[in-house]
């Protein structure tokens, strides 16, 4: 478990505690569970395992030793005696700064100062050595569901308006996906630049947008929010989930804003198209179709044949096995299956054994063995 210790000195560093402070109202009586207690309560509780309840965050901030206790206010001097922090304080504390962070009317995603503060704890979290070790992410999403019930199935309210019916995928044969109530988690990941150095894989931007949204519309300002913060964007990857979307939704903000793509082509978008020349999978290669080898590469994938009618097909099996073999064998023959090695571009196919360069001319064979002497 992480200690208490490293928690204080990223919200510390962040600076967020002293904002939301400033945020709240100020009451008659002073609120024993400062925010900077409550954040630490919120850290513990999820370092530890613990669903994300108030109650937990209560249990983590009581369990504490009795001198951290004293240090965070948990444990307070009131005129009758020493008073431990109660849950129905740490409610108050929590319902305030929710009510602050929040929209006027619930919309599926983070307000801009939810957003802000989430992303200066993530960046607060991120030791020094490795803020500027790469400028590359990782970014992909998954579900989370939310603690509350679904609606009625006529409508109604529930305990989370903010939450929304989502689909996901699971392990199973014969469904492809599932509903479920709650949001999508998105996450960016910092990753190593290529042939660079080792680093350690960090959190540095999430988001958590209701599934009404878009998770991947969703995640793109926050991307594009680094570079104000003095964030270069490098080499963005991403599954083909983000490749399908439409090109003004991520591809062109991530590019002004100065993000590299490398994405996998989604299976809609490979393969011959009616107009367009698409993409072929060949031999373990992903080859355009129709274009020129370069030298020492691997040729390109042949056009598709056009599909034989049905007199054809016919005449085929009238004339017999022997003369329908060859259009048989055309249409059975495969690429042997052959190991590509890791790598950019298309490696070269090494030469068969025996056969050389014969340079300019006409092409040859390997030289006839000399005749032996005595027989001329």
């Amino acid at each position: 478990m992480i200690p208490l210790p490293v928690f204080e000195e990223i919200i510390d560093a962040s600076s967020v505690a002293p904002r939301i402070e400033a945020m709240l109202p100020i009451g008659v009586r002073a609120r024993q569970l400062k925010v900077r207690t409550l954040l630490a309560g919120m850290c513990l509780a999820q370092a530890d395992h613990r669903p994300a309840h108030l109650t937990r965050v209560h249990h983590a901030l009581t369990s504490l030793p009795q001198a951290d206790q004293l240090r965070l206010g948990v444990i307070a001097e009131w005129e009758n005696g020493p008073n431990r922090l109660t849950y129905r304080q740490t409610e108050r504390t929590s319902g305030l700064v929710a009510d602050a962070l929040a929209k006027d009317a619930p919309g599926g995603l983070p307000s801009d100062a939810l957003a802000g503060i989430c992303d200066d704890l993530l960046e607060a979290s991120i030791p020094e050595e490795f803020k500027d070790a790469s400028a590359s992410l990782a970014v992909d999403w998954t579900d989370l569901e939310s603690f509350s019930r679904p609606p009625p199935a006529k409508g109604g309210p529930c305990a989370d308006p903010e939450a929304s019916w989502g689909h996901r995928k699971n392990n199973l044969l014969r469904r492809e996906d599932e509903l479920f109530f709650g949001y999508y988690l998105s996450a960016a990941i910092i990753m190593p630049e290529e042939n660079g150095l080792p680093i350690p894989e960090l959190a540095r931007r999430t988001t958590v947008p209701s599934c009404r949204h878009d998770p991947v519309r969703a995640l793109v300002p926050v991307l594009t929010r680094l570079p104000e913060q003095r964030i270069p964007l490098g080499d963005i990857l991403a599954g083909s989930g983000y490749a399908h979307r439409d090109a003004g939704a991520w591809a062109l903000p991530l590019r002004a804003a100065g993000a590299s793509l490398v994405q996998d082509l989604h299976p809609h978008d490979r393969g011959p198209k009616g107009t367009h020349h698409g993409a072929i999978i060949a031999n373990g290669n992903l080859l355009p179709e129709g274009s020129a080898p370069a030298a020492g590469t691997r040729p390109a994938a042949p056009r598709r044949q056009p599909r034989r009618g049905r007199r054809a097909r016919r005449q085929d099996r009238r004339a017999g096995p022997i003369q329908a073999r060859p259009h048989h064998e055309r249409r059975r023959r495969r690429l042997p299956p052959r190991p590509v090695p890791r790598g950019h571009g298309q490696d070269p196919l090494p030469a068969p054994a025996g056969l050389h360069d014969p340079g300019p001319g006409p092409a040859r064979g390997p030289a006839a063995p000399a005749a032996p002497a005595g027989l001329l």
